[in-house]
């Protein structure tokens, strides 16, 4: 059993398809990890969350050598989905009342805020593009201004999502000549039936409403990075290209709200980019570029940034969240949490 002495923090890190929890002690030391599937409540409801919740909760206790009837002394859920307060209310009063072991303490945000909280001390933007999309500017001060986060059915652009169903509406639209292709679709045709195991177009109707799921649906990005990439595709292509594009798209429309020190500190604007799309940097790149063009003078020349890749999961700094509950700072390596993606300068 763990030292009943010790004080124990955790951190989850809540995605569309799975999640992640750690458990560290009051030096910053990780004691264990755990893994589960969504955790997004609007996705699978309140109750299964929670559920989910307190498997992790046990499985890491259970792995760090701590009583599983010992509370953490806080636990931060950073989840995709945890946007509104009353969201955030009913997950940690029902955490509080269902699983009352598993920690005395909660703080619960949306999955941005726990990546910040990773890779950066003071601030600066996370732009997660994986089974969906969201940007968050986080400034030193605390204020927090966003772009995106609004699901697959009102955003997600530049998401695995958003790319599969946009090459999916491509294909159907040619196909009905309703609109032309910016390229020829007879690739991505074939790499759709093959996907979805059809024969006809009839066949992916069960799939998109009587039995929808979102990230086998979005899986199908990971095919269309293949034939961008192996096959050079050029409908395939221009699906990233576009994806970066609107990538940068985001960036721009937080801009005007950016605090000037996140520009001039070394290596510019820090980016911690978040989800399996930004696999396909290669691909997104000279569209992403394209897409950081400013409107007008009234925005910002973002001319120095640089893009971040989390190393370790984002559970570290919902940790870190957790803990300030507690107006305690729980230590992190910020060098040994993230690898540079991409450094652009003047």
């Amino acid at each position: 059993m763990g030292d009943s002495g010790k004080a124990y923090y955790g951190g989850i890190e809540g995605g569309a398809t799975h999640s992640k929890m750690v458990i560290m002690d009051e030096t910053g030391s990780i004691l264990a990890w755990s893994e589960e599937q969504s955790t997004n409540h609007w996705l699978i409801g309140i109750n299964l969350c929670l559920e989910r919740i307190n498997s992790m909760a046990e499985e890491a206790k259970k792995k760090a050598g701590i009583d599983t009837q010992t509370p953490l002394e806080a636990l931060g859920l950073s989840l995709s989905g945890g946007e509104q307060k009353e969201g955030q209310r009913k997950v940690i009063d029902g955490m509080k009342g269902t699983f009352p072991c598993v920690s005395k303490n909660y703080h619960m945000c949306t999955d941005t805020y726990g990546a910040i909280a990773t890779a950066c001390k003071a601030g600066g933007i996370v732009l997660i593009s994986g089974t969906g999309s969201n940007c968050q500017l986080i400034n030193p001060d605390g204020t927090v201004h966003g772009c995106g986060g609004w699901g697959h059915m009102l955003g997600d652009e530049s998401s695995a999502y958003w790319i599969s169903q946009k090459a999916v509406k491509i294909v159907f639209d040619a196909l009905d000549n309703l609109a032309p292709p910016p390229h020829d679709i007879a690739y991505v045709k074939r790499a759709m039936e093959e996907y979805y195991g059809i024969s006809e177009r009839f066949g992916l109707l069960d799939q998109v409403y009587t039995n929808f799921d979102k990230s086998k649906f979005a899986g199908f990005c990971k095919r269309l990075s293949v034939g961008a990439r192996d096959d050079a595709d050029p409908l395939c292509l221009w699906l990233f290209h576009e994806a970066g594009r609107l990538l940068g798209r985001h960036i721009v429309a937080v801009s005007p709200k950016i605090d000037k020190t996140l520009l001039n500190g070394e290596g510019g604007l820090r980016i911690v980019c978040v989800g399996s799309v930004w696999k396909s940097w290669d691909l997104l790149k000279e569209g992403f570029l394209a897409g950081l063009s400013r409107p007008d003078e009234s925005y910002p020349d973002i001319q120095e940034f640089t893009l971040l890749k989390l190393k370790e999961s984002s559970a570290i700094g919902a940790a870190r969240l957790g803990a300030q509950v507690l107006d305690f700072d729980l230590q992190v390596d910020y060098d040994s949490t993230v690898d540079v993606l991409y450094q652009h300068k003047p």
